[in-house]
């Protein structure tokens, strides 16, 4: 992966679950508090890194409000900020980084530096104001003991979960997501077909959810007829229906679901797979959709809008993982 890509999903990744935690907060500009947040639910090794410290998106949170609290009483001012409610990101909008947040993430990708979360990290306990040093003290640890903690979760050692394995004749996109919960409480949401609207943006309903999930056992869903905010969602017709199948499960270690368009007779369903393993704090987990290429002249316009097809699929898995976290939190 390259320097650039892996920098605008960090990037992406951190603004989502920053903003989201400032969300809950009724605020509408995420600062760095909000991106040490977001650090600990983070896949890469700099939110292995934290989690295995012992820190974990509550203490995190907690050591968050208390400096909150002493920055208020250092100034004279006896007061409390607003209690925190549920997480409304994706019901709202009008969400912006603070100048010294977007300034720390733009400085992380400079010259020499990855663009990753772990450098993002760095320049976050490095910054100037001292606000993460005195969180970190609220957790019981310092900076310079969090970075040469993060050097072992840097390591090739250190990589959470090998690379699926490439199957002839699909195409595939697949990302990494960590859900703070425990293995059986994700596998739980991923193989109820009840649940499939909780992490699938693409549906909305589904007929006879109730129905037992055992592999070859096919659902009818519909697509949503509205976003989160309220607003209408435009569907084509024949996009409307979709087709739900349980392909396998293996309890609690991986599930497989194949979404497909009944009514769009040209299209190829698409494999969702999920591989959980247990982690310091919660579940890592791995994304996958594939599909069937086509053969062809279809397979040669195909093969052109690749590229532009892979960043629509990953944008899919990004929704699905985030969804997925934002589950638990």
């Amino acid at each position: 992966m390259s320097k650039f890509v892996r920098a605008a999903q960090t990037s992406q990744s951190l603004s989502l679950a920053a903003m989201e935690e400032a969300s809950r907060l009724g605020l509408r500009e995420a600062d760095i508090e909000h991106m040490f947040l977001a650090m600990v639910i983070n896949d890469q090794s700099a939110g292995r890194a934290l989690r295995s410290l012992g820190i974990d998106l509550d203490s995190a949170r907690r050591a968050v409000e208390k400096q909150h609290e002493m920055q208020l009483a250092s100034l004279g001012i006896d007061a409390s900020f607003p209690e925190a409610g549920r997480i409304v990101f994706h019901e709202t909008d009008g969400y912006e980084w603070s100048k010294r947040a977007s300034d720390l993430i733009a400085k992380s990708g400079g010259k020499g530096k990855a663009g990753d979360a772990a450098a993002v990290l760095r320049e976050l306990v490095a910054e100037p104001s001292g606000l993460i040093a005195d969180i970190l003290d609220h957790l019981g640890t310092t900076p310079d003991a969090l970075l040469e903690h993060l050097e072992q979760f840097a390591s090739p050692s250190g990589e959470a979960m090998p690379a699926a394995a490439k199957v002839k004749g699909r195409t595939s996109v697949s990302i990494e997501t960590f859900a703070c919960a425990p293995m059986e409480a994700v596998w739980e949401l991923l193989a109820d077909p009840a649940r499939i609207p909780e992490w699938e943006p693409g549906i909305g309903v589904i007929d006879h959810a109730s129905r037992d999930a055992t592999p070859g056992t096919v659902w009818q869903g519909f697509a949503p007829t509205s976003y989160p905010d309220g607003k209408p969602v435009k569907v084509r017709p024949k996009f409307h229906r979709r087709s739900i199948e349980l392909i396998a499960a293996h309890q609690p270690g991986s599930i497989a679901w194949s979404f497909g368009y009944p009514d769009a007779a040209r299209s190829n369903p698409i494999l969702t797979e999920f591989a959980l393993v247990t982690t310091t704090g919660g579940t890592q987990l791995q994304i996958r959709k594939s599909w069937s290429r086509r053969h062809g002249w279809r397979g040669l316009i195909t093969l052109l809008l690749r590229p532009i097809q892979k960043l629509f699929v990953w944008i899919a898995l990004f929704q699905t993982g985030s969804a997925i976290s934002r589950t638990f939190r």
